[in-house]
């Protein structure tokens, strides 16, 4: 491992205490920088403290469970989740990688194989960044892993899927979503005709959060095409 590179973070998540410094060793003595959590909601929240540049995910945790963890991490974290379970079962490893995983090895592993399909992620997602958790939209701030809008200390009520349209605009920020595009993320390949919801879906979210939501600054309209989150003239765009 180049000396002038940033030595790759690799989060850990087992609930059994063994597995998880078994896989922590591994990884150290490898040259990894490497941390652990014990159960889902841990593991989120160490992704949001850390940013790591890979996660190691056990499918059976404790609080959340790793498909549900897996699943909320998607929503922002876009660098490579490994599962490593007990599960071998083609059911559980088509499941994990539909809700977002890049690979999956089953235990007991062999440390080379584990390793080996750890440089193989890393190396793919080199140029990745792995995500912002939190975004600043002028006076507005979306907690993209918590699932929440603040403005001034003040909680924005969303529906789920008025959040997930606003999520989506937020990482595509200032540029111009195609509403089949939207459409897609939020309702799925099959959304049939649901253009005309999502048109009343923005028309909530505007007037949730725009100051004069029959003047909007936040959620503009591209006729004709789809729709683009903006940051105001005098705010500005920060990772928080």
């Amino acid at each position: 491992m180049s000396a002038s590179r940033e030595i790759p973070r690799i989060l850990v998540v087992d609930d059994d205490e063994g597995v998880l410094r078994l896989v922590e060793t591994i990884l150290a003595s490898s040259g990894y920088t490497v941390f652990g959590a014990r159960d889902g909601r841990a593991a989120i929240a160490e992704a949001i403290d850390h940013s790591p540049h890979l996660i190691i995910l056990d499918l059976s945790l404790p609080v959340l469970s790793g498909l549900d963890a897996c699943a909320q991490l998607r929503g922002w974290y876009h660098a490579p989740i490994l599962v490593l379970s007990v599960h071998d079962q083609e059911q559980a490893i088509v499941k994990a990688l539909d809700v977002g995983a890049d690979d999956y090895l089953t235990k007991p592993f062999r440390p080379g194989e584990l390793l080996a399909r750890v440089r193989a992620l890393l190396r793919r997602s080199s140029k990745q960044p792995a995500g912002q958790a939190t975004l600043r939209v002028g006076d507005l701030k979306l907690d993209l892993a918590r699932r929440r809008v603040v403005r001034s200390n003040q909680k924005i009520s969303l529906t789920r899927t008025e959040f997930d349209i606003l999520a989506y605009l937020a990482r595509h920020l200032v540029r111009v979503v195609d509403s089949e595009m939207i459409l897609q993320e939020v309702w799925g390949r099959h959304h049939g005709q649901y253009e005309q919801t999502l048109r009343v879906h923005i028309g909530h979210i505007r007037r949730k959060i725009e100051p004069d939501p029959s003047n909007p600054r936040f959620v503009l309209t591209e006729p004709g095409v789809g729709y683009r989150l903006t940051v105001p003239a005098k705010g500005r765009v920060s990772q928080a």
